[in-house]
């Protein structure tokens, strides 16, 4: 595949604003010819070489910089590439765009294009290409592993094996179909019907995986529930290391739901402190208490805290939390009581039990997220197309094992290798390429 035609496109690869270094980066026919109208030459490739920077309209010096060029197709796109490397001041970046632009077949590029032609060009697959993005967005350690994991191919030559194996499936198939009077050996359908069956068990391993990519990609979503006067404001305050919600001894100060984003260990949550569980009369308090229940209801995983020095626990108001999606925490135990499990006790104030608090929680994220066979399944477009190839290798195994015509069973394997391939973007390319590629917010 290829795209472009003509057109070279050029745009700004690192965040936009003053920084130390910033990278232009340019890929198309004219992006070798564009780097030698700037330096009056090209470098020799792959190379990092320092080159003044000249407008071709009228030779002003632009910046003193460094140039390093990839010759296609042995690049990122799959055609010439050049990377300027300036000093980062927007009017440096601004009038090396401009001159750039200037030359004739050089356009700025779209939202995710370099990307895009990567994928056209056949130097990476669809998988590989979100893995991209999301190397991009990476916030935690774990979610760089998985991203890394699925941009070196692993993701898609899983699917591409299974699709390379129903596609041998159908040839068999249709070979009995097109030649019935021939004597064709007849352990073959039983072999396609045991080779179905596995390939059947490995698509429901790859399923059962309890959303672990997608929670890893998306982050775990944790709510603090309670009490009004807890601590759970306290607590989340001590979660982010910053003073985030207000904490005060009045009861029912907080009133909505405020939401943190936090490194757990590793792995990403959104931690979000709710109003205290309670009846009101107040409208407003009402309100934040229906959006607490709501939040709760939808969390991946609850910390409720309750008030132990206040004489026990309120169970109509937090036993229905307390379940395997819940750590049940004791908060103010410095002021008297001792829990029993599964109760973990702290202290927000003192800092005590803290610590063991946040073991807990990290091990709580990691038996969610961590994911110990890679690669896995990281998007809802994944799982619903790799759902339907399992439904259509099921169907045709158990056409098979029930002696039904052989036509229905290979059209079945013909629609479910056509849905493993749409996976990695090896059929159905276009419907899939704006979903996927108006992702980017950069042309990377």
């Amino acid at each position: 595949m290829s795209e472009g035609g003509g057109d070279t496109i050029a745009a700004l690869a690192t965040a936009p604003g003053r920084a130390g270094i910033a990278v232009i980066r340019l890929s198309g026919p004219a992006a070798l010819g564009a780097v030698k109208a700037l330096t009056s030459r090209i470098p020799a490739s792959r190379r990092m070489s320092r080159a003044l920077l000249r407008d071709p309209r009228d030779g002003e010096a632009l910046d003193d910089a460094m140039v390093v060029v990839f010759p296609g197709p042995a690049s990122f796109t799959g055609e010439d590439v050049a990377e300027l490397h300036l000093h980062g001041g927007r009017a440096v970046i601004d009038g090396v765009l401009g001159a750039l632009l200037s030359l004739p077949g050089v356009r700025p590029a779209d939202p995710g294009e370099f990307t895009r032609r990567a994928f056209l060009n056949d130097r990476l697959d669809l998988t590989a290409a979100e893995a991209v993005l999301d190397l991009v967005d990476a916030e935690t350690a774990a979610q760089r592993r998985q991203a890394l994991r699925q941009a070196s191919g692993g993701l898609a030559g899983i699917y591409e094996g299974w699709r390379a194996a129903l596609v041998l499936s159908m040839a068999r198939l249709e070979a009995w179909i097109d030649f019935p009077d021939e004597d064709l050996p007849t352990d073959v359908l039983e072999g396609v019907t045991g080779d179905l069956g596995g390939l059947a068990e490995a698509l429901e391993r790859h399923l059962a995986d309890a959303g672990r990519g997608e929670r890893l990609r998306e982050g775990l979503r944790m709510a603090i529930v309670g009490p009004p006067n807890a601590g759970k404001s306290s607590l989340l305050n001590w979660l982010a290391n910053r003073d985030v919600a207000i904490v005060s001894a009045t009861a029912g100060t907080t009133r909505d739901v405020l939401e943190v984003y936090l490194d757990i260990g590793g792995y990403p949550a959104t931690v979000a402190d709710t109003a205290g569980l309670r009846e009101s009369a107040d409208s407003v308090e009402r309100e934040g208490v229906r959006r607490a229940l709501a939040r709760a209801e939808d969390a991946d995983l609850r910390l409720v805290v309750v008030d132990w020095s206040a004489g026990g626990v309120d169970r109509e108001t937090v036993a229905r939390w307390l379940d395997g999606d819940a750590i049940a925490i004791a908060n103010k135990i410095d002021r008297g009581g001792n829990p029993p499990d599964p109760w973990i006790a702290v202290s927000v104030t003192t800092g005590q039990g803290l610590d063991a608090l946040m073991r807990r929680i990290g091990t709580e994220l990691e038996a969610r997220m961590a994911v110990r066979e890679a690669p896995t399944l990281t998007r809802a477009r994944h799982r619903h197309a790799a759902e339907e190839a399992l439904d259509g290798v099921r169907r045709a195994r158990d056409a098979l094992r029930a002696g039904v015509p052989l036509e229905l069973p290979a059209e079945d394997l013909r629609l479910a290798a056509r849905t493993l391939g749409r996976i990695t973007g090896k059929v159905d390319v276009e419907e899939l390429l704006d979903v996927i590629f108006r992702e980017f917010c950069l042309g990377k």
